[in-house]
């Protein structure tokens, strides 16, 4: 049997893009977390920007409370509650729904859909994390939520249908759904 050389260059070409298309990439936060894979906070924007070569979007919502968003290379989206002097004391990582991505090097070494819940759960075991299904509703319908506490601050991990991570949010204080 003899492949024609369109064939042979379109079976390349698709080759290559299948494995560019879904490569895994790295969020580039080493400078932002420490030893632990945990992130550091305080921050301030200026820092988040220069460990992520990208620029702050600042803006404010209807409440006119301020916040701070990076759109990283990788296509990791970060964005953040602004305190005091532009105090950063909480955190949330996000892939928007239109891209097909996987990103490495997060908080705690987790990856964007990859990261499974029930990876998740035997990781944060020793947090006492726990899990609950989340309503057809919900931002990820039919996925589920995984919450604990290191330090001061509480994780709450958003798993899709899948059960693969889709958003991390660390935060001060545990966040009503219902405000979202």
């Amino acid at each position: 049997m003899k492949i024609q050389p369109s064939t042979l260059a379109l079976a390349i070409l698709f080759q290559f893009l299948s494995i560019t298309a879904f490569s895994q990439k790295t969020a580039a936060l080493n400078s932002l977390l420490d030893k632990n894979t945990e992130f550091i906070f305080p921050q301030t924007p200026d820092k988040i920007s220069k460990a992520l070569h990208t620029g702050t979007v600042f803006y404010e919502d209807a409440n006119e409370e301020k916040y701070a968003k990076w759109i990283t290379e990788s296509g990791l989206e970060l964005y953040s509650s602004l305190g005091k002097n532009n105090a950063i004391n909480e955190m949330f990582f996000e892939i928007p729904d239109d891209k097909i991505l996987i990103v490495g090097g997060l908080p705690y070494n987790l990856t964007l859909n990859k990261t499974t819940l029930e990876d998740a759960k035997v990781k944060f075991k020793k947090y006492g994390a726990k899990a609950k299904k989340l309503s057809a509703d919900s931002e990820f319908p039919e996925g589920s939520e995984l919450i604990f506490k290191s330090g001061k601050h509480y994780s709450t991990l958003f798993f899709n249908d899948k059960n693969l991570l889709k958003s991390l949010r660390i935060t001060t204080e545990l966040i009503d759904p219902a405000a979202n």
